[in-house]
Parts: C-alpha cells; structure tokens; sequence
C-alpha cells in the first residue's frame, strides 16, 4: 500500500505563510494531480512530500508511515523534475542505472529493471546513446525511466511537460497514462496546465494562494465548480463570468443590462443573495431563431475563431464579453446576428460577494 497523508501541513518562509494548514488524503495507486496558478504553492507542498522542503507544520505519511524527519532518499518515492537532469556523459542505459549502482544493487538485478523500464517506455532501442543525442521527448522519458528503476510506492511529477512544444506534450501526456496503468503505482503530479490536469487526473485538487479550493474527479470540477476561481481556471476557453440578480420571483436570473433568463423551477430558495454571478460554460449555448423559447436572445458577433469541429464565437451579453462554442456554420461570422438559448441545467450561480457556488435548493 502507498497511501499519502497530509495533515494541517504548513509551509512559512520566515514569517511569511504560503501553505496553510493543508489535509489531503491520496489513495493507493490513486493518479491526483495539484493544479493551479503560479505561486499557489503547488510544487512547495510536491517538495514537502519528497522531502526537499522542510513542512514547518503538520504531518506527512507515506503508507501509515509520518515521514516528517525522514531523508528523502528513506521515503521510498522517485521525482521526476521539469528539468531533465540527466547526466551528459553517460549514455542511456547508466543514466537509468545510476541511482541503483549508486546503491549497490547487484549488476543481475539492475539489467533487468533497465531493461524492463525501457520496454514500458519505448526506448529499448536507445540505450547506448547520450542525451545529447535525443529529443526532448526521448530525455523525458529517460528521466521517467530512472525514477521507474527504482520501483518506488510513489511518483512525484513536477511540471515534467513544461519544456516540450505542444505535440510533445500531448504525446507525453499519453505516455504517461501508460507508464500509470502499466506500473500502477501512487502519482502525485503539479501542473499549471488545467489541460494536464484534466486529461491525466483521476482526482483533481485545485489550489490558490496556498489554499485548497475544490478536490474532485475532473467531471466533478468541470461540471460542479465550487468556486468562480475553480469555474474560471478549468476550463478552455474559461466558464463565462455573468454578473446579474434574481427576479421574476426567483424563477430567474436578470443579467446586467441584458436579457432575464429562466432558471430551474425550485433552483433558489428564501435566502438565496439577490447579487449573483451566472457561471455558462462556452458549450450551453446553443443556436435557436431566438424566438423559440423564453430563454432565446440575438446578439451581435463580434469576432470567431474557426477550430475546425466548432467555432468560438464572442459576443456581448449585457455588460459582460462571452464566448460560446458553435458548430462551424457559415451564419456564424463576424457582424452577423446569431439567435442562441441556453439550458437551465447548464447554468452554474454564484454568489457574487462570496464567490461561492449556490447549491440549489432541496
């Protein structure tokens, strides 16, 4: 078992918090990924763990073991950095290698761990070769290959993809899928790349300013927001950020000097806030005469950007500039008048002076 434990983890630099009080319970063989801006203190917890960072509060344990006074290299976990780090004088094969002679483990048991770790990541073939020789995705992979050699009970990634050009990323992000379903061993993966985060993720924890914000499988932050951060930080292109107020009785939301929308009937109750924030993801929209129902308005398209499968379309919705994903239509061009409505079961509320997610009401 590998589970990892976190509890009231604290991080100060002098007299300045930057992790603060943090609980986090990461399951066997659990692929989480810490997601968030720069300077939410993502890596610095990723460091704790591995023990690179000394935790200024709490406790940390690794498989029911508290880890806090421990080296990192008695914490049985394997870091793959943003930084290749790979030695240039030595080929392929001794770079995976190192770390085990370094150990002392017998040469009959280490050719066969390089041997395997190489066949699970597809470069067996590249063994006798330095890493001035390979491409950044090949010395990514060499990198993950050392850490693989070591047979850890966990992997901590930190920003592996940051260097590679797209491509590159999204190949990696593939391998790295298979290099989890085929070691099954506990990930925890950093990443300011919500993408990443989203397609790698089996559970997500979305961090700000050295908080917790939402933990959820990627369908649960996506789909389930808790925050206007969460709504605004996962998500491309973002969830759409409406500010307008309850009317109609609260059976709708009256967008600021725009259009009233109707919201699922028994959506609010009494004390819900009359100032609020209306979360639309670009997908709610959808194209209508803008007559067809009560939830039908024209606007003005102001410019698109043409992907091919569907076109971003930007418009003003009262005060607010919003952006709608469309099927690629030749109506849809700039200038034009296009009727849309959008599903009462795909409007997220927000209160705005809390900028918490309104539950609806039971």
């Amino acid at each position: 078992m590998a589970e990892v434990s976190l509890r009231g983890v604290v991080k100060r630099f002098g007299e300045v918090e930057v992790v603060h009080g943090l609980d986090l319970d990461i399951g066997d063989k659990e692929f989480v990924v810490l997601v968030g801006p720069s300077g939410c203190g993502k890596s610095t917890l990723l460091r704790m763990i591995a023990g690179l960072e000394d935790i200024s509060d709490g406790e940390i344990a690794i498989d029911g073991r508290v880890v806090n006074e421990l080296a990192p290299k008695d914490r049985d976990i394997a870091m793959v950095f943003q930084d290749y780090a790979l030695y240039p004088h030595l080929d392929v094969y001794r770079n995976m290698s190192f770390a085990l002679e370094v150990r002392r483990f017998p040469k009959d048991e280490i050719r066969p761990r390089v041997e395997r770790a190489a066949k699970i990541l597809d470069i067996g073939h590249l063994l006798d070769r330095r890493p001035a020789q390979l491409s950044g995705g090949q010395r990514q992979r060499v990198a993950m290959g050392r850490a693989i050699v070591r047979d850890p009970e966990v992997f901590l990634f930190d920003e592996p993809l940051s260097n590679l050009d797209a491509k590159l990323r999204a190949d990696m992000r593939t391998e790295i899928k298979k290099l989890h379903q085929a070691v099954r061993t506990t990930v925890i993966y950093v990443t300011h790349d919500q993408v990443e985060a989203m397609t790698l993720a089996e559970r997500i924890v979305v961090m700000r300013g050295g908080y917790i914000e939402q933990i959820g499988t990627p369908d649960e932050v996506y789909n389930h927001p808790a925050s206007l951060f969460v709504a605004g930080f996962i998500g491309a292109p973002r969830m759409n950020q409406i500010p307008c107020r309850l009317s109609g009785g609260g059976d709708k939301v009256e967008i600021n000097g725009g259009p009233a929308l109707p919201i699922e009937k028994g959506r609010m109750n009494g004390d819900a806030p009359k100032e609020l924030v209306l979360g639309l993801r670009p997908e709610a929209f959808a194209l209508t005469d803008g007559t067809a129902s009560p939830s039908a308005f024209t606007v003005d398209v102001h410019f698109v950007e043409p992907l091919g499968s569907d076109t971003l379309t930007f418009f003003t919705l009262g005060e607010s500039e919003v952006i709608a994903r469309l099927p690629p239509l030749p109506l849809i061009k700039a200038g034009a008048k296009v009727g849309l409505s959008v599903d009462p079961q795909k409007m997220h509320l927000f209160d705005a002076a809390t900028e918490k997610l309104i539950e609806p009401a039971r």
